[in-house]
């Protein structure tokens, strides 16, 4: 496993500055989300701002991926590629940003409802998605596993009746956009990658409907993928940056 080299107390600030930046490039695109905008127009927004404050977004080019964010609709687990989807009463949508300003990457998402006309089972699910990663990240602890982090997210969602993607997870993260470790939405107590004080790690659980298998869709032109539920049910999501501390954790995107 490759290891990712401990933050200074100078390149922690430089991190957070980071992830303060992308964590208000969400707040700006939120006033945004409405029926009848397109994922591609949340897109430029989310580049336009990004740019604006003398950063760049990670996403863009990265092993050819092609636009500054992704947005994922409905079904679609992770890694939408924004386009000219326009965005339906009831719908939601996930956006995940990533903001790479003094040579360092900060990251997170979050899932949205489009309108008003919301349904519970739907609103259920986001919030599971919301606790489930705030149940992952009290589990960051230099004393812990990432093994920790998985099983506390994956009991509680079995607990509420949904399915953790257990193909795709959170990651290292700071000079790299990602790096080790691979952190699971499960796992063992004890067991995996051991968290390291002065390491960064996004936490990103994707919660699902039903068990259903992911699918797997080709990105023209980039190695990245993007992944639906393959039996068309919804998929929410939420993502924080996290420092691991001498005695915990620091959310670093929290706006």
């Amino acid at each position: 496993m490759a290891i990712l080299p401990i933050l200074t107390k100078d390149e922690i600030q430089l991190m957070k500055k980071a992830c303060q930046l992308a964590a208000r490039t969400l707040e700006h695109v939120e006033k945004y989300i409405r029926v009848g905008i397109t994922t591609n127009e949340i897109d430029q927004i989310i580049h336009d701002y990004t740019l604006s404050h003398g950063a760049q977004p990670s996403p863009l080019g990265y092993h050819g991926y092609p636009k500054s964010s992704c947005t994922s609709v409905n079904e679609v687990v992770c890694h939408g590629v924004p386009d000219e989807t326009i965005l339906k009463e009831g719908d939601i949508i996930n956006v995940d940003v990533t903001s790479y300003l003094n040579g360092f990457h900060g990251d997170t998402s979050k899932t949205y409802f489009v309108g008003n006309k919301i349904n519970e089972n739907v609103r259920e699910l986001v919030q599971v998605a919301y606790d489930c990663m705030m149940k992952g990240i009290e589990e960051v602890h230099p004393k812990n596993r990432t093994g920790d982090i998985g099983f506390a997210i994956d009991k509680y969602c079995t607990r509420k009746g949904f399915t953790t993607v257990k193909e795709i997870g959170g990651h290292g993260i700071g000079k790299k956009f990602h790096d080790e470790p691979f952190v699971p939405s499960f796992g063992k107590k004890g067991k995996g990658d051991p968290l390291i004080p002065w390491r960064c790690l996004t936490v990103e659980p994707m919660i699902n409907e039903t068990g259903a298998s992911i699918k797997e869709i080709d990105i023209p032109n980039s190695s990245i993928k993007w992944y639906v539920t393959g039996d068309k049910t919804l998929s929410a999501q939420f993502e924080h940056t996290i420092l691991v501390t001498d005695m915990g954790y620091e959310i670093l995107t929290l706006p």
